[in-house]
């Protein structure tokens, strides 16, 4: 078999336990936001920066509902295991994105957000197996010149 076929989960134990509290993170937030977007975001009436700027969101017309839907989605994939390693890296750009809005914008909510990018990182790290054929170079057989050859030339018979 060949080496870029085999696809294990590395560490499958704490995988699992990892992917499932993710996904339950994921699926809950993202119903949670798409409740903001369409609600609104509650916020006091003397509102914090966080509070500033999630008002900001609502007025711009910013990608809220799409973002909790995203998250909705990714996190229920991420429930079924054939589909984990695709759930992973369509949360890769949210866990990063909230990993920088804690750090520079919301501290605070620190708490929430390295764990968060944390598990991505983690189950990237679990998942890789499945992720190796996106680096990989090209397979020498699908384009060693007689298989191009062939390939483009034409049929005899149409000649």
């Amino acid at each position: 078999m060949n080496q870029l076929e085999i696809r294990s989960v590395r560490l499958p134990r704490f995988a699992f336990v990892v992917r499932l509290l993710f996904a339950l993170f994921l699926f809950g937030t993202g119903i949670m936001t798409i409740g903001f977007a369409v609600r609104g975001y509650p916020v006091g009436e003397t509102p914090d920066e966080v509070g500033r700027f999630m008002i900001a969101l609502e007025q711009t017309g910013y990608l809220i509902f799409w973002v909790g839907l995203f998250k909705t989605v990714s996190g229920a994939l991420m429930f079924v295991p054939r589909t984990t390693p695709l759930a992973v890296l369509m949360s890769l750009p949210y866990a990063f994105n909230i990993l920088l809005y804690v750090t520079f914008f919301a501290h605070q909510y620190l708490v929430i957000g390295i764990p968060d990018f944390a598990a991505c990182a983690v189950l990237i790290y679990c998942y890789f197996d499945w992720y190796r054929p996106l680096f990989a170079g090209p397979n020498s057989d699908a384009f060693s010149p007689a298989v191009v050859h062939e390939a483009t030339s034409p049929v005899a018979g149409d000649s």
